[in-house]
Order: structure tokens, then C-alpha cells, then sequence
């Protein structure tokens, strides 16, 4: 079994991205890279195409920096223009029913500032909790987040390790049957990665 899997990567400070670059470049070959920013600079979504990708794909990831504990404004202006009613959710909206997606993020901040009591108060998935919301309105299995914390500190080995992390989860994601209940029990995908790759 393979599965197509589709990045929509949403990034305007891109080239000033220590841990986005080499997430990127650690891709395996198979998977599609769609930079919203590259092709969308004016905000001019074009939203047929953007359906058509979605439709020839099986899992999407939502690949993005944490901005004011949500999404850059491109990726959520493609949320909101792209999964429409009629087609996305709603009567008819079908088209997207049993697709999986998660998001691929980082945040400046160190994972322990995502907690009650701590400097942001709430967990990243409470923060993504609208995502989870938006997915499951369109019928799609959504996925526990893969996470990068501490970008602005993190060291270059552990930007390595991250990227490792994630081309294994990416070509494990591409060439085998999913077991959503089973991705659902970790709270990062990292979690689940680490334990597999010790299989």
C-alpha cells in the first residue's frame, strides 16, 4: 500500500528558517512539496488547483511556524478559501472524507512553556485545537502534530535529528497502511517516531 502524500508548506521568513530548511531538504522522493508563499505571494489562492492537489492526495501536512500561537495568514487564507462549503464539509462536502492530515510546526518557545502554569498557559494541541475542528468538520482523520520546539535555540545536531525524525515518518507515512488509532495515542508524532525506529 502507498500513500500520496501532499506538504503544503507555509513560511514567510522561509530563508531565514534554520530548522525549516533542513526539514525540507530531507524529503523523501515521491512526496509532493507545495510552498504556499513561492506560489501565492499576492494572497491570489487559486483555489481549483489547490482542490485538485487535495484530491489527488491522501495525506496532507499542514507545515508551518507557530505565529501568534496559530498559522501564517497565507496558510489561513488557503483554509479558509480552499475547503468550502458543499465540497470540503457541509451537504455533498465529501471530497476530502477520509484523507489524513497533521501538521508539521515550530515554535520558538521550548516545550515546557506549553503547559498550564507555564509562560503560554495552554499545550501546542490545545493550541491547534480549531485545526483538529476544521479536519474533523471535513471528514478527515486528523493526525497529532510533528513538533519542533525551540527553534530560535535549538542546536544544529538536534535540527539534524529532527529531520532524520522526520524523513522517517514521512516514507513510513508513504509506504504503508495507517493505523489511525494507534498514531492517535501519542500526544507528537516525535513520540511515535522515536519508538519505531528503534523496531
Amino acid at each position: 500500500m502507498s500513500n500520496r502524500v501532499l506538504i503544503l508548506f507555509s513560511h514567510p521568513l522561509f530563508e531565514k528558517s534554520r530548522v525549516n530548511k533542513t526539514l525540507v531538504s530531507h524529503y523523501p522522493s515521491g512526496v509532493t512539496f507545495h510552498d504556499l508563499y513561492e506560489h501565492y505571494p499576492d494572497f491570489n489562492i487559486d483555489i481549483e488547483k489547490e482542490k485538485q492537489l487535495l484530491t489527488e492526495h491522501d495525506i496532507i501536512i499542514w507545515q508551518h511556524p507557530v505565529y501568534w500561537y496559530s498559522c501564517p495568514a497565507l496558510l489561513k487564507q488557503w483554509i479558509d478559501l480552499v475547503l468550502e462549503a458543499g465540497w470540503a464539509y457541509g451537504p455533498g462536502g465529501i471530497a476530502l472524507k477520509g484523507k489524513s492530515v497533521f501538521q508539521v510546526i515550530t515554535t520558538g518557545a521550548p516545550e515546557h512553556s506549553y503547559h498550564e502554569g507555564a509562560n503560554n498557559r495552554f499545550t501546542i494541541r490545545q493550541f491547534l485545537a480549531p485545526f483538529d475542528q476544521t479536519a474533523t468538520l471535513c471528514k478527515m482523520n486528523y493526525l497529532p502534530p510533528f513538533v519542533t520546539h525551540g527553534s530560535h535555540r535549538i542546536l544544529k545536531d538536534q535540527i539534524d535529528e529532527q529531520a532524520v525524525a522526520y524523513h522517517y515518518l514521512l516514507d513510513y507515512l508513504a509506504n504503508n497502511d495507517l493505523d489511525i488509532e494507534a498514531f492517535k495515542k501519542y500526544n507528537y508524532l516525535n513520540d511515535w517516531v522515536k519508538e519505531n525506529q528503534l523496531l
